[in-house]
């Protein structure tokens, strides 16, 4: 197959996409790569690119906020297909529309404010706190906070959002100190254990673990809500039962075994699905757009 990676600068060494790159290669695909951060293109000539069939698809990895989204969704606009879907990519970079989505469909999902400054939230009721901030375009843990009281919000060292954003808060979820990230690749379920970046002082080395038939069900309904196929779920154990705290497409799928290659087969068969598909045309965001995945079997904030 023809393949092109968009690839932010964040992620120039990172193994997910580069292994995956190579292994691709490997195995005889054609694979190209488009730095957004650092490249002009020419898009308004992008829809004849795509006419010309130099790639059966593209497939993102970049950072939220990132350019590679744009571009990624104006090739999709002429009938590219692309890893993950687009619309589905969008619905989950914005956390506080990833909220709206997730409770729309069912999701266990905390209690979400949303504000341009962190000062507003001073309006959630006290019996919410401690909250958990973060900036709604935020990753990989970056800039979350836990705010025991009302007056903490105009201290230094609350979450901002790098682009002048929305920022959302939640009531904090208690738990033991670890986060659970759940892993699909295309159907398949992993889990892994990791600490917490609200609990840094948690000696807990991230580790694949048995994943919970609840914890699964729930993993795959979010596929299944907002039209990923590669992604990731971070989920709570607290005392009413799993919370959805965060979801990321295209994670780094630490942990799974034999990531590269697993992730790597997925990619080609998203690929030839998506291609044997008539192209969505528009992007509003329906779900999912090629149809469910099998029943995936389990093998193995806010935060």
């Amino acid at each position: 197959m023809r393949l092109c990676f968009l690839v932010e600068e964040q992620y120039r060494h990172d193994g997910m996409p580069r292994d995956v790159i190579a292994q691709l290669r490997a195995w005889g695909h054609q694979v190209d790569v488009e730095w957004p951060g650092r490249s002009m293109i020419r898009m308004s000539e992008l829809s004849e690119v795509v006419a010309a069939g130099r790639h059966d698809a593209w497939v993102l990895k970049t950072v939220s906020g990132g350019p590679g989204l744009t571009l990624l969704e104006a090739a999709a606009t002429t009938g590219l297909t692309t890893v993950n879907d687009v619309r589905a990519i969008r619905g989950v970079r914005d956390k506080a529309l990833a909220a709206v989505l997730a409770r729309t469909g069912g999701l266990p999902v905390p209690m979400t404010y949303a504000a341009a400054r962190a000062a507003e939230f001073a309006a959630v009721p006290e019996a919410e706190y401690p909250l958990v901030v973060k900036p709604a375009d935020g990753s990989s843990g970056r800039a979350v906070r836990l705010v025991e009281r009302p007056e903490q919000l105009t201290a230094g060292g609350v979450a901002t959002s790098d682009g002048g954003g929305m920022l959302i808060a939640q009531p904090y979820v208690p738990n033991s100190g670890t986060d659970l990230k759940v892993y699909c690749v295309a159907g398949e379920l992993y889990a892994t254990e990791r600490c917490s970046p609200l609990h840094p002082d948690q000696a807990i080395p991230e580790r694949q673990v048995p994943l919970p038939a609840e914890v699964a069900r729930i993993a795959t309904e979010v596929g299944a809500v907002f039209g990923l196929d590669l992604y990731g779920v971070d989920v709570l154990l607290g005392p009413e039962g799993p919370v959805v705290v965060d979801i990321n497409d295209f994670p780094s799928f630490r942990q799974v075994p034999d990531a590269v290659a697993r992730v790597s087969a997925a990619v080609l068969r998203l690929a030839r699905r998506g291609t044997a598909c008539a192209p969505a045309g528009t992007l509003p965001f329906i779900g999912h757009q090629r149809g469910p995945w099998p029943a995936a079997e389990a093998v193995g904030g806010a935060r």
